[in-house]
């Protein structure tokens, strides 16, 4: 793959989220409850305790493994049980819908940006939410663009926006997601 990414701010996870489709989609399933710089490191630390990341082998390890691999130490999420259980789910999903393929969610049957985004909102783990900032971050760092990406991504899809993990480029850029975050935080508890 020829994309460079820079999420974590840490040259091995992100190395490995710039090789690896399935290390991406596992990055953003984390990003919840915890600093979105740890939910992307995360699928490296699980690479390391499991030998890689392979949708197929991440299914058929035992669920009991998966999550003691996810506990650690250190955790990879905060929650590292029910991650792990979604990270088992996701990864047997991608199996049984994709032959294990995660790029087949943008690539099968050459799908527009609505298809794209209705794909991902079937992963286990993803909402609508989740599902826009992924197809956002796949458009704007990763050259996959489908017919109406930017659309259907809705307001993280913005050129020059720095609501998410799409966003982020550099050590600046996650300061300004932040306070971003911070900012809506604030604003919807008034």
């Amino acid at each position: 793959m020829t994309r460079v990414l820079h999420l974590t701010q840490d040259e091995a996870a992100d190395a490995l989220l710039s090789d690896s489709w399935l290390a991406l989609l596992i990055g953003m399933l984390l990003d919840q409850q915890i600093p979105m710089e740890q939910a992307f490191r995360g699928p490296h630390t699980l690479a390391e305790r499991l030998d890689g990341l392979d949708a197929g082998s991440v299914a058929a390890t035992n669920p009991d493994v998966l999550a003691a691999a996810c506990a650690g130490p250190p955790a990879v999420h905060r929650f590292p049980g029910s991650m792990a259980n979604r990270i088992h789910a996701l990864c047997g999903h991608l199996v049984t819908e994709y032959g294990g393929a995660v790029e087949q969610l943008w690539t099968a049957r050459e799908p527009d940006g609505w298809e794209v985004l209705r794909r991902l909102r079937n992963l286990p783990g993803f909402g609508e939410q989740k599902a826009q900032i992924f197809l956002a971050l796949l458009g704007k760092q990763c050259g996959v663009r489908s017919t109406g990406w930017r659309e259907a991504a809705g307001r993280y899809g913005e050129d020059g926006a720095h609501r998410s993990i799409a966003d982020v480029v550099d050590a600046r850029s996650v300061e300004q997601v932040r306070a971003y975050k911070k900012q809506a935080k604030a604003a919807a508890k008034q």
